[in-house]
């Protein structure tokens, strides 16, 4: 079923998706992929699951107000084969926090998890996102007031610093206190944010990669899980990291070149990919797609997260150009996926060894 009947489909349609839908255990943080504003939506969840059965996926931020005041079966709704299924929340609150982590909670959701990273000028208008590094004290009573509400894991998000903050002792402070209020876990962007200075699109290049001070932090609270985030760009990179943190989180790589999550099961897990090509995942896509199209949704609102899907594969462009040309046309239909595929050189998408991007 989708939880929070957000579009109708049946456990029955939902079981025609090559997906397992196996929960991690709670400690298992091994992959995951960035929640991402715009980008993270419950279509592209489903998406990488069918990439991937085991990495742990996160809803894009949404705000404690709209959570409370909004239309929560929309908001809030995903597909059962999601899981294990991250809600992010946004805020500074307590008690709001709380009331929507008990809400998330209720709609099925595997953790909470708070964002304290994000640099943009609405959300630091909003007391919540990066500017909140500055306040560890505010953090911790959100935690402790989420810890008090919820049974499933409770982690923040964070970056190593903002401003001119010491990146040594500041980032210290802030996650003894976080893991002092009960924080399950800290994943943390492995870069500064600039409030001053920096738009929210610079801030996601221009401030340096410091790995190292992730993996000291890590290395100072051994019994806490820390997942490291920022400028990861393929699987092979997340291994030689794995050697210092607990876990990997991807970002934009698996959002732009979706192909690398298909490496994930073999490479990390040590499990066979449940779709060996990206032709065979978009296939296992099919009647999810035609659930939604079905239910309203537009094809479009859909195959906008298969850009990326071909890159570097003969034909991708041309796969590209016919979903941007139809899939927005009203009435689009499965017709427009299946021929946009059909224009991606079949040799090289069948070939997993030849071109793992297909």
């Amino acid at each position: 079923m989708i939880l929070g009947e957000a579009s109708g489909i049946t456990r029955k349609r939902l079981d025609k998706l090559d997906v397992s839908g196996r929960r991690q255990t709670d400690s298992s943080r091994l992959f995951s992929v960035a929640p991402m504003m715009d980008w993270t939506d419950r279509h592209c969840r489903v998406f990488h699951r069918l990439l991937t059965c085991n990495a742990r996926l996160y809803t894009e931020m949404l705000t404690t107000g709209a959570i409370i005041h909004g239309a929560r079966k929309r908001l809030l709704g995903f597909s059962d084969v999601e899981h294990p299924v991250a809600l992010q929340l946004g805020g500074s609150r307590a008690d709001d926090l709380a009331a929507s982590a008990r809400i998330g909670e209720d709609f099925g959701y595997d953790e909470i998890n708070l964002n304290v990273g994000c640099p943009s000028d609405r959300v630091k208008d909003g007391r919540f996102g990066a500017c909140l590094m500055a306040e560890p004290d505010l953090v911790a009573e959100g935690v402790d007031a989420m810890k008090r509400a919820v049974s499933i894991p409770v982690t923040v998000k964070c970056r190593i610093g903002i401003d001119d903050q010491d990146t040594e002792s500041g980032l210290d402070i802030f996650a003894r206190k976080v893991t002092a209020a009960g924080a399950d876990a800290l994943i943390i962007h492995a870069r500064k944010a600039w409030l001053q200075g920096l738009s929210p699109k610079e801030n996601r290049d221009v401030p340096p990669l410091d790995y190292d001070r992730v993996y000291r932090l890590k290395a100072s609270l051994r019994d806490l899980p820390v997942v490291v985030n920022g400028g990861i760009g393929e699987i092979s990179e997340a291994k030689q990291h794995l050697a210092h943190v607990d876990g990997v989180m991807l970002g934009r790589a698996a959002y732009q070149e979706p192909w690398r999550l298909l490496q994930v099961d073999p490479e990390l897990f040590g499990e066979a990919a449940r779709h060996t090509t990206m032709k065979r995942a978009l296939e296992a896509m099919m009647p999810y797609i035609e659930d939604q199209l079905s239910g309203g949704v537009r094809l479009h609102s859909i195959t906008r997260h298969f850009v990326g899907a071909f890159h570097g594969v003969p034909g991708a462009r041309a796969f590209r150009r016919h979903l941007a040309e139809n899939g927005v046309k009203d009435g689009a239909g499965l017709g427009v996926l299946r021929a946009a595929i059909a224009l991606v050189d079949e040799t090289m998408a069948l070939s997993s060894e030849a071109c793992p991007q297909a």
